[in-house]
């Protein structure tokens, strides 16, 4: 069995974590996980451990905190997997940013591999459009959006 299959997706979420804040702060430590991610120092303890014997983290507590070459290419796709739902949701669908981020969050862990790889291919395909292809997305969003908003 891979790797990939054997991630809840909490630990999806901590290598989503640490991904990110590499990227923002060129390490992280666990307390920056900790805020992120909204939980106690024993949880993030807990997942840097598993995702460790999984070679998926480089982890010594108190020192700073990589990904192994395996782990980056987990949390990418899972952050690519994570910005198209959200893309899709405020793109296609009109969805307020916040409130996309918070589903595709969820959904991202949720939804079989197929379906997941195919939206990923729409919504990479609709960045693709010119403004004139994609004047149908605009015409579903100015129907489809609440009375009051307005359209991003």
């Amino acid at each position: 069995m891979r790797v990939k299959e054997t991630l809840s997706a909490s630990l999806e979420d901590y290598l989503e974590a640490i991904y990110h804040i590499v990227a923002e702060k060129q390490a992280a430590r666990a307390k920056d996980i900790s805020v992120r991610l909204k939980v106690n120092s024993s949880s993030v303890t807990g997942a840097l451990r598993a995702l460790t014997e999984k070679k998926l983290v480089n982890y010594a507590p108190y020192d700073v905190i990589t990904l192994t070459p395996k782990g980056k290419k987990i949390a990418k796709d899972v952050v690519r997997r994570h910005q198209a739902l959200s893309d899709f949701f405020v793109k296609v669908l009109s969805i307020d940013k916040k409130i996309a981020e918070e589903g595709a969050c969820r959904m991202e862990h949720a939804l079989r591999r197929e379906i997941l790889d195919q939206l990923v291919k729409f919504v990479e395909f609709v960045d693709t459009c010119s403004e004139k292809d994609a004047m149908w997305l605009r015409g579903f969003g100015q129907s489809h959006r609440k009375p009051g908003t307005k359209q991003k």
